[in-house]
């Protein structure tokens, strides 16, 4: 049986309760939770496969991240206050 990997960007987000959420942005709506992060991590894969499968079922392209990437940017709210 042949063995596709496929990636994913994942963004695990603390819930004030506890836990964290995680949401998956290249599968809009496919997001999850878990008590800690490894569970969460567990939960993730989870929703992954359960999306794809229903992408596939659908017969629909199954979206990867293999060539995007995360990063961060900063916002100087200061300086964008002379616009408004």
């Amino acid at each position: 049986m042949k063995t596709t990997l496929l990636r994913y960007n994942v963004i695990f987000r603390p819930e004030p309760e506890g836990g964290f959420t995680v949401i998956v942005p290249s599968l809009p709506g496919c997001v999850t939770y878990g008590k800690d992060l490894p569970q969460a991590r567990v939960m993730a894969a989870d929703a992954i496969g359960g999306y794809i499968k229903s992408l596939k079922k659908h017969g629909e392209p199954v979206p990867t991240d293999d060539t995007s990437f995360f990063t961060s940017v900063d916002v100087d709210l200061t300086k964008q206050a002379h616009y408004a």
